[in-house]
């Protein structure tokens, strides 16, 4: 394998330049990339699913401290189901609970919305981060996804493709892995398409236990972003945080992944997704593309959402 270009400030910038869709649908877009799934490209997805099976890809509630989850979903019962008839309602009998969450971070399956990462004091389109205010975004937020995401999805499987059961922490998956995974796979991305990395998140846990992500976690170098617009991928998720861990060095590009996916052409990014059944799905069907369906929640002003996406076949 070829080695990574370096991950500099000059090597991310330029890559900004090639990569930014800002005034691409209009100076007062807001949807991004999404505006890749068009009314056709839904309806050739819908083909896909003609068995009528499912795989959520949301993981469960992540409520218990570990070392990735430094602040937990909450999760409380606000009524339980011995605390007998609603008060002033004796008919009443009820169970309530709460829940809540921080859903950024390397915990819960989530969605990020285009008003998450600001370059240079920008989010997508150009409109300032300082938009973004304490009681919520104004611009950019996650209510371009009300109405949900329907696509074609394809998992591009890195682990299998280099025949490993999950990739080491140190390691940054380059165009190269992507396009061998196509092959293996027999598939193409394509304008539109939501496209997920399976790195073998769940198998490495299972094999070395829980782990901080801080201490390492494979990701993507940011050449593939290049890829990604090249290919018109509207939306991008992993089992991880599509960004490796520990964060780059260059300076202003921490999260280059982010910044330039985000920021730059508009391409929602999901996190912490469980992939391994959908891979292996894949893997035993011999494809690579399935209906994908998402439905976040419909919070205005809201920098993301916390996400069950589906794979149906």
């Amino acid at each position: 394998m070829s080695e990574l270009p370096e991950v500099t400030t000059e090597y991310c910038e330029a890559l900004w330049e090639k990569v930014c869709n800002w005034g691409r649908w209009g100076d007062d877009d807001q949807a991004g990339a999404l505006n890749l799934i068009t009314p056709a490209k839904r309806s050739a997805a819908l083909a896909l699913a003609t068995e009528g099976d499912v795989i959520g890809l949301g993981n469960l509630w992540p409520v218990n401290p570990a070392p990735d989850n430094l602040w937990p979903a909450q999760h409380r019962m606000v009524r339980a189901g011995d605390a007998g008839p609603y008060p002033g309602y004796p008919d009443l009998n009820v169970a309530l609970d709460f829940i809540g969450v921080e859903c950024h971070g390397v915990a819960t399956s989530h969605v990020d919305a285009l008003c998450h990462v600001f370059v240079g004091g920008r989010m997508y389109n150009g409109y300032a981060s300082t938009e973004v205010r304490s009681t919520g975004a104004e611009h950019n937020d996650i209510m371009p996804m009300a109405d949900g995401v329907v696509s074609r999805g394809v998992l591009l499987d890195i682990p299998r493709v280099r025949g490993l059961p999950y990739l080491p922490p140190s390691y940054r998956i380059s165009i190269a892995d992507l396009e061998a995974a196509e092959a293996g796979q027999n598939v193409r991305v394509e304008a539109g398409d939501v496209l997920i990395v399976h790195l073998g998140r769940e198998a490495r846990t299972e094999a070395e236990g829980l782990f901080n992500s801080s201490e390492g976690l494979a990701g993507l170098h940011p050449e593939c972003v290049a890829w990604f617009s090249e290919r018109g991928v509207a939306m991008l998720g992993s089992d991880g945080m599509n960004d490796p861990q520990p964060n780059w060095n260059a300076k202003g590009w921490p999260i280059p992944v982010h910044y330039l996916g985000i920021c730059g052409m508009g391409m929602t990014l999901m996190h912490n997704l469980e992939t391994a059944r959908l891979a292996e799905r894949l893997s035993a069907d011999g494809r690579g593309a399935f209906l994908f369906a998402l439905a976040p929640l419909k919070v205005p002003g809201a920098t993301g959402s916390p996400a069950n996406p589906l794979a149906i076949f």
